[in-house]
């Protein structure tokens, strides 16, 4: 692989902006307009090199972490590219997962807004096939798929290639820790001999640049140095909580935190009217900041917040750019930021003169990767935060009423309220502690002292291990005690009503992580993550109980699919550990029973048909 390499540096492009920083890219107007209303304003180090070899037609190997706006460096390109008038498959990008593959048609999609026609397909396993085959025959411009299930359609003959001209390897190191190498290359190989090829990939094993040197001609080679960036002034903390309920989760934060000023980040223009208004309507003092607005009602909204006659600014990134307000306290990511280096922008909003700040990411399931990529481009651990509960609101609002009654009475002349209450005790006979309750009720009956909240679920990406308070140990397993727990009674975990024990022909011989197993579970047989139970590791297998009455073609396809390069060979587990003395003892007395004629009642003897139906006995 012969490879013109370019290394850039995060830090030589940080704070760089320039209105016309992504039409110097050669980008054309359409996507341009596109990229505007998204939030980007400087293009990121990776976009920066990638998008131009990439719009001239030529391969690239991209060395970047997740979160450093790798989607939009090969989207942009392609999607310019594109023949709109040929409704066949152009662009096929190949990602690990399923959550990847939604998230980068997704993205996709908000790209090519303006670009009329323009259809994209995410295909991945546990999807209904008769949905993908249909937007198939109806036309598509790009699918973005796992190796698994573009492989599927390939045999079926349900996705023709001959057309692809782009194909995308999204991380790529990850889909070779998943056991997807084989895949890959067979796909590629597939595809027409001319086409453009872009690789991209956080670390670079041997494997992938094998398949580099024998799918990409004369490649550009790209590698991003990532820094380590940390704001020691601001502590950081996320929240996992779904989409629909982000607005309860942000407005029970509201009512605990002690904040000065806050910026709520969202997406969109749109969202920061739309936010800013249910705010208010709940009480709060909002104010939506975003590009539409004329700049003189811009700079009045941020004096406002300077001076305090606001307290909340619901803000897009590019409105808020360079925006610096010693009174923010707060900063809150309600939508989760499309790369690192706009995490790291927006909590700089924070903890300005010296000051300390706080800042909060919302996450939803599907968002937990960018998590991850944040934390490792940080330094830094983010904190799992704990929703309040009804009682903490309460508590809280029941102490800010005490101390505004004592701010009261050292700060006002309360003879005149004084002699009413004397005036009134003494006509009506009434107890000053009566008449102090019904007072402090007339106070606060806009806002009571205990609110009736809307429940929101409990939180915590179930599936996978759980970080924070009070983490469970899914495996209950450690390298230091080889021995399966099978052995020691009372040491495996009941299996759960509806639930089903499976047994994987993968263990930690074969360094597998549980996360290795919900992964592939999770993406081939369309199980969202809670569905996934109890996980045990063994050393050459493992057990995962999963919902009861799979189907005969899900688990036909979950015994083919690989794990660490291994199949999962998954079958039902019968209960003992065949590796074991006892085990083996076990398996070996049914299958003499099974073997062994039973004497009917003339005497002579019925036979059994098989083993398998003696051991269901």
């Amino acid at each position: 692989m012969n490879a013109a390499v370019t290394t850039y540096d995060r830090q030589r492009h940080s704070d760089v902006a320039s209105e016309n920083a992504f039409a110097s890219l050669k980008l054309n107007e359409t996507l341009l307009k596109a990229v505007a209303e998204t939030g980007y304003e400087t293009p990121s180090p990776i976009q920066k090199a990638a998008i131009p070899p990439l719009l001239e037609g030529r391969d690239v190997v991209g060395q970047a972490q997740t979160g450093t706006g790798k989607t939009a460096a090969f989207a942009l390109p392609a999607i310019q590219r594109l023949d709109l008038n040929l409704l066949h498959p152009q662009i096929l990008v190949l990602t690990p997962t399923r959550e990847l593959a939604i998230q980068v048609a997704e993205a996709m999609q908000t790209y090519a807004r303006y670009v009329k026609g323009f259809h994209v397909l995410p295909v991945y396993g546990g999807q209904g096939m008769d949905s993908q085959l249909r937007q198939l025959r109806r036309g598509v411009h790009s699918v973005v798929g796992t190796p698994g299930r573009i492989q599927d359609h390939i045999r079926r003959g349900t996705l023709n290639l001959k057309s692809i001209s782009t194909v995308v390897l999204d991380e790529a190191d990850e889909m070779l820790r998943m056991g997807f190498v084989d895949d890959v290359d067979a796909i590629l190989s597939t595809c027409p001999e001319k086409k453009q090829v872009a690789l991209f990939s956080a670390t670079m094993p041997s494997a992938i640049r094998k398949i580099a040197q024998r799918h990409l001609q004369y490649p550009v080679e790209i590698k991003i140095k990532s820094r380590s960036v940390t704001v020691s002034t601001v502590r950081q903390r996320y929240c996992q909580v779904t989409r629909r309920n982000k607005l309860d989760a942000l407005t029970r934060i509201l009512e605990v935190e002690d904040f000065e000023a806050m910026l709520i980040f969202v997406r969109t223009k749109t969202a920061t009217v739309e936010l800013a208004e249910k705010l208010e309507a709940r009480g709060f003092s909002s104010a939506a900041l975003n590009g539409d607005m004329a700049q003189a009602l811009r700079e009045r909204t941020v004096d406002r917040l300077k001076v305090g006659r606001l307290d909340i600014l619901v803000a897009t990134d590019v409105a808020a750019r360079g925006l610096d307000v010693e009174r923010v306290s707060h900063v809150v990511n309600y939508d989760i930021p499309y790369d690192t280096e706009g995490y790291i922008h927006r909590i700089g909003r924070t903890a300005r003169a010296g000051r300390s700040g706080e800042a909060i990411l919302f996450v939803a399931p599907r968002e937990r990767r960018m998590l991850r990529s944040i934390e490792k481009a940080t330094g830094h651990s983010i904190d799992m935060m704990l929703l309040p509960s009804q009682e903490d609101i309460a508590d809280h609002r029941v102490n800010q009423f005490k101390a505004l009654i004592t701010s009261t009475i050292e700060s006002e002349d309360l003879d005149t309220f004084a002699s009413v209450i004397a005036s009134y005790q003494q006509t009506l006979g009434a107890d000053l502690s009566d008449i102090a309750a019904a007072l402090a009720f007339l106070a606060q009956r806009d806002r009571p002292l205990s609110p009736k909240l809307a429940k929101i679920p409990e939180q915590g990406f179930k599936g996978e291990e759980t970080r924070g308070p009070k983490a469970p140990n899914r495996t209950h397993s450690s390298r230091n005690n080889r021995k399966p727990s099978h052995d020691r009674p009372g040491s495996v975990k009941k299996l759960q009503p509806g639930m089903e024990r499976y047994r994987l022909a993968v263990g930690r011989d074969h360094e597998v992580l549980p996360k290795h197993i919900v992964g592939a579970i999770a993406n081939e047989a369309g199980l969202d993550n809670e569905n996934i139970g109890y996980i045990k590791l063994y050393d050459t297998y493992s057990t995962v109980d999963l919902p009861g009455g799979m189907p005969k073609d899900v688990f036909q396809h979950l015994r083919k699919v690989r794990v660490c390069g291994r199949k999962l060979h998954i079958e039902l587990d019968h209960g003992f550990d065949e590796n074991t003395t006892r085990g083996r003892a076990r398996t070996a007395e049914k299958l003499k029973k099974s073997r062994k004629p039973k004497t009917s009642k003339r005497g002579g003897t019925k036979k059994v048909k098989n083993s398998t139906q003696a051991l269901k006995g």
